[in-house]
Protein backbone atom coordinates (compact mmCIF):
# COMPACT_ATOMS: atom_id res chain seq x y z
CA UNK A 1 0.00 0.00 0.00
CA UNK A 2 1.76 3.15 -1.04
CA UNK A 3 1.27 6.62 1.20
CA UNK A 4 1.62 9.79 0.48
CA UNK A 5 4.25 11.09 2.82
CA UNK A 6 5.42 15.31 3.09
CA UNK A 7 8.33 16.27 0.95
CA UNK A 8 10.69 19.25 0.08
CA UNK A 9 10.26 19.99 -3.38
CA UNK A 10 13.79 21.51 -3.31
CA UNK A 11 15.41 18.82 -1.63
CA UNK A 12 13.59 16.36 -3.75
CA UNK A 13 14.81 17.46 -7.27
CA UNK A 14 18.34 17.89 -5.61
CA UNK A 15 18.07 14.47 -4.19
CA UNK A 16 16.84 12.89 -7.87
CA UNK A 17 19.38 15.06 -9.54
CA UNK A 18 22.25 13.35 -7.40
CA UNK A 19 21.17 9.86 -7.62
CA UNK A 20 20.66 10.08 -11.51
CA UNK A 21 24.23 11.37 -11.38
CA UNK A 22 25.53 8.49 -9.20
CA UNK A 23 23.58 5.89 -11.40
CA UNK A 24 24.72 7.44 -15.28
CA UNK A 25 28.16 8.01 -13.41
CA UNK A 26 28.12 3.82 -13.04
CA UNK A 27 26.85 3.22 -15.95
CA UNK A 28 29.36 4.50 -18.03
CA UNK A 29 32.19 2.88 -15.51
CA UNK A 30 30.50 -0.49 -16.34
CA UNK A 31 29.72 -0.14 -19.49
CA UNK A 32 33.40 0.83 -20.47
CA UNK A 33 35.33 -1.40 -18.32
CA UNK A 34 33.03 -4.56 -19.71
CA UNK A 35 33.21 -3.22 -23.09
CA UNK A 36 36.76 -2.76 -22.89
CA UNK A 37 37.09 -6.20 -21.33
CA UNK A 38 35.19 -7.54 -23.84
CA UNK A 39 37.41 -6.52 -27.01
CA UNK A 40 40.52 -7.28 -25.22
CA UNK A 41 39.30 -10.97 -24.13
CA UNK A 42 37.61 -11.32 -27.63
CA UNK A 43 38.20 -9.00 -30.43
CA UNK A 44 40.78 -8.74 -33.01
CA UNK A 45 43.69 -6.43 -32.95
CA UNK A 46 42.64 -3.64 -35.91
CA UNK A 47 39.66 -5.77 -36.34
CA UNK A 48 35.58 -4.73 -36.07
CA UNK A 49 34.75 -5.05 -32.42
CA UNK A 50 31.93 -3.75 -32.70
CA UNK A 51 29.50 -6.56 -31.76
CA UNK A 52 31.71 -6.71 -28.45
CA UNK A 53 31.29 -3.09 -27.57
CA UNK A 54 28.12 -3.89 -28.29
CA UNK A 55 27.93 -6.82 -25.76
CA UNK A 56 29.44 -4.63 -23.29
CA UNK A 57 26.79 -2.56 -23.12
CA UNK A 58 23.78 -5.02 -23.41
CA UNK A 59 25.61 -6.46 -20.57
CA UNK A 60 25.99 -3.28 -18.88
CA UNK A 61 22.75 -2.47 -18.53
CA UNK A 62 21.89 -6.15 -17.49
CA UNK A 63 24.10 -5.47 -14.46
CA UNK A 64 22.31 -2.20 -13.58
CA UNK A 65 18.98 -3.49 -13.74
CA UNK A 66 19.91 -5.99 -11.19
CA UNK A 67 22.08 -3.32 -9.13
CA UNK A 68 18.93 -1.13 -9.05
CA UNK A 69 16.76 -3.85 -7.72
CA UNK A 70 19.09 -5.39 -5.29
CA UNK A 71 21.66 -2.76 -3.78
CA UNK A 72 20.94 0.41 -5.00
CA UNK A 73 16.81 0.56 -3.81
CA UNK A 74 17.68 0.05 -0.66
CA UNK A 75 20.21 2.87 -0.46
CA UNK A 76 19.46 6.16 1.39
CA UNK A 77 20.77 8.14 -1.66
CA UNK A 78 17.78 6.72 -3.82
CA UNK A 79 15.10 7.25 -1.02
CA UNK A 80 13.67 10.62 -3.06
CA UNK A 81 13.92 8.74 -6.38
CA UNK A 82 12.31 5.11 -5.91
CA UNK A 83 9.86 7.68 -3.32
CA UNK A 84 8.87 9.33 -6.96
CA UNK A 85 8.68 6.30 -8.74
CA UNK A 86 6.45 4.76 -6.33
CA UNK A 87 4.06 7.73 -6.99
CA UNK A 88 3.93 7.61 -10.92
CA UNK A 89 3.41 4.02 -10.53
CA UNK A 90 0.68 4.58 -8.16
CA UNK A 91 -1.08 7.68 -10.03
CA UNK A 92 -0.35 5.12 -13.43
CA UNK A 93 -2.45 2.06 -11.80
CA UNK A 94 -5.23 4.91 -11.47
CA UNK A 95 -5.00 6.60 -14.64
CA UNK A 96 -5.16 3.58 -16.49
CA UNK A 97 -8.64 2.73 -14.94
CA UNK A 98 -10.17 6.57 -15.00
CA UNK A 99 -12.50 5.65 -16.91
CA UNK A 100 -14.04 3.13 -14.71
CA UNK A 101 -13.30 5.73 -11.65
CA UNK A 102 -14.86 8.56 -13.00
CA UNK A 103 -18.31 6.63 -13.81
CA UNK A 104 -17.86 4.96 -10.87
CA UNK A 105 -17.89 8.57 -8.87
CA UNK A 106 -20.96 9.73 -11.08
CA UNK A 107 -22.82 6.92 -9.18
CA UNK A 108 -20.97 8.20 -5.67
CA UNK A 109 -19.39 5.15 -5.29
CA UNK A 110 -17.42 5.81 -1.73
CA UNK A 111 -13.86 3.29 -2.98
CA UNK A 112 -14.27 5.66 -6.08
CA UNK A 113 -14.88 8.74 -4.57
CA UNK A 114 -11.86 7.61 -2.25
CA UNK A 115 -9.70 6.54 -4.92
CA UNK A 116 -10.18 9.75 -7.34
CA UNK A 117 -9.16 11.84 -4.07
CA UNK A 118 -5.85 9.99 -3.96
CA UNK A 119 -5.37 10.50 -7.56
CA UNK A 120 -5.80 14.58 -6.97
CA UNK A 121 -3.45 14.50 -4.08
CA UNK A 122 -0.92 12.52 -5.46
CA UNK A 123 -1.13 14.67 -8.73
CA UNK A 124 -0.89 17.70 -6.88
CA UNK A 125 2.21 16.57 -4.45
CA UNK A 126 3.84 14.85 -8.26
CA UNK A 127 3.46 18.78 -9.98
CA UNK A 128 4.83 20.07 -6.91
CA UNK A 129 7.76 17.75 -6.29
CA UNK A 130 9.03 18.13 -10.25
CA UNK A 131 7.91 22.28 -10.63
CA UNK A 132 5.07 21.92 -12.95
CA UNK A 133 2.88 24.19 -12.66
CA UNK A 134 1.14 24.49 -15.57
CA UNK A 135 -1.59 22.53 -15.11
CA UNK A 136 -1.48 23.17 -11.09
CA UNK A 137 -4.46 26.05 -11.63
CA UNK A 138 -7.26 23.10 -13.70
CA UNK A 139 -6.21 20.55 -11.11
CA UNK A 140 -6.58 22.70 -8.29
CA UNK A 141 -10.39 23.36 -9.20
CA UNK A 142 -11.25 19.75 -9.87
CA UNK A 143 -9.77 19.01 -6.34
CA UNK A 144 -11.86 21.40 -4.71
CA UNK A 145 -14.86 20.53 -6.45
CA UNK A 146 -14.50 16.88 -5.59
CA UNK A 147 -13.52 17.72 -1.91
CA UNK A 148 -16.60 19.74 -1.40
CA UNK A 149 -18.65 16.51 -3.01
CA UNK A 150 -17.05 13.83 -0.79
CA UNK A 151 -17.79 16.24 2.41
CA UNK A 152 -21.32 16.54 1.03
CA UNK A 153 -21.96 13.09 1.18
CA UNK A 154 -19.60 12.50 4.74
CA UNK A 155 -16.19 10.58 3.40
CA UNK A 156 -13.30 11.41 4.47
CA UNK A 157 -11.05 13.68 2.18
CA UNK A 158 -7.38 12.91 3.97
CA UNK A 159 -6.93 10.26 1.44
CA UNK A 160 -3.42 9.96 1.72
CA UNK A 161 -2.86 6.01 1.27
CA UNK A 162 -3.76 4.04 -1.98
CA UNK A 163 -6.07 0.83 -1.39
CA UNK A 164 -5.52 -1.63 -3.76
CA UNK A 165 -9.10 -2.79 -3.23
CA UNK A 166 -10.48 0.45 -4.23
CA UNK A 167 -8.69 -0.17 -7.58
CA UNK A 168 -9.70 -3.76 -7.68
CA UNK A 169 -13.66 -2.71 -6.75
CA UNK A 170 -13.82 -0.22 -9.47
CA UNK A 171 -12.18 -2.30 -12.02
CA UNK A 172 -14.81 -5.03 -11.25
CA UNK A 173 -17.72 -2.84 -11.07
CA UNK A 174 -17.02 -1.90 -15.00
CA UNK A 175 -17.21 -5.49 -15.83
Amino acid sequence: MFEIQPQNPELYRSQTRRSTIIIALIFLALAMVLSTAAVAMFGEPGGDNLRFNVGGVFVAVLLMAALMRGTFWNQAWMASAVYGWQLKRSLMSITNVMHQVTAAVEKEDPGAMKLLRFYHLGLSQMHQLDGNSSDHGQLIREMEAHKERMEALGIETEQTQLNPAWLEAVKHTAQ
